[in-house]
């Protein structure tokens, strides 16, 4: 009996012991998300995940249940090693499959919200190697394209800024980055033809940041004009403007 308990105790601390170093592990694999689009695509992959692991702990406690009917139940030793299987089917389908980064070569490809959501992904797998500046825009980049991602919804992938679109963010701003990750860490910082690699990478991001911001406000117009348009015929109809238009004067 005594070495049944301590053998129930090490697989009961070795469970706990494997669910503390996936949860740790998992802690330090977290990235902040730079955008929406990313996120999204992070919030997809662990709700593939907890399915995973709610059919494996339903398989795992009906097999047991089955097998304890046919043996007139399982006893304790067959608890623990339900609760130990459990434990490692949760932090095994926790962790696994990992998300995957998306490859340069596939970030153009498919349709282009999505591949603005793709591109997020990407870039947040890059900010570690890049100086803090160019960390800095990436960020503002990520805020940029939701924006962007937005007035995308619905777009014709023939639209000529659908294409523009497809080569900026998906060709032009990751050959860009890895044009800068292809460089040897030390020199990076020395100055040549004026500018350093990290000047070059900033200065590059910050023209990029203003492109996509200016085909985001070109794609918007159409939305800011009929806004305004509604506005100012709510303000004429029911606000300063109705009181300053000319009433008929009814006769006595």
């Amino acid at each position: 009996m005594e070495d049944l308990t301590r053998q129930s105790d090490r697989l009961l601390a070795d469970s706990r012991a494997l669910l503390r170093d996936n949860q740790e592990g998992g802690r330090h694999r977290r990235q902040p998300s730079i955008g929406e689009g990313s996120a999204r695509l992070k919030r997809q992959h662990f709700g593939r995940k907890l399915r995973n692991i709610a059919l494996a702990l339903f398989a795992l406690w009906v097999a047991t249940g089955i097998v304890g009917t046919i043996l007139d139940g399982i006893g304790i030793m067959g608890v623990l090693a339900l609760i130990v299987a459990s434990v490692v089917a949760v932090g095994v389908l926790g962790n696994f499959p990992r998300m995957k980064t998306p490859r340069r070569a596939d970030l153009a490809k498919g349709d282009v919200r999505q591949m603005v959501g793709r591109t997020e992904l990407w870039l947040e797998a890059q900010r570690p190697a890049l100086p803090a500046p160019a960390v800095t825009l990436v960020d503002r980049i990520g805020v940029q394209l939701d924006g962007l991602g937005v007035q995308l919804q619905g777009i014709d992938q023939a639209h000529p800024k659908a294409q523009e679109i497809r080569r900026l963010v998906g060709e032009q701003l990751p050959e860009m980055v890895d044009s800068y990750r292809r460089i040897p860490a030390h020199l990076r910082t020395e100055r040549r033809a004026g500018a350093s690699p990290d000047e070059q990478l900033t200065d590059s991001l910050s023209k990029i940041s203003g492109e996509i911001d200016s085909i985001t406000r070109q794609l918007a117009e159409g939305s800011l004009d009929e806004l305004a348009i509604r506005h100012r015929y709510l303000d004429y109809k029911f606000g300063s403007g109705a009181e300053t238009s000319p009433q008929l004067e009814h006769k006595p």
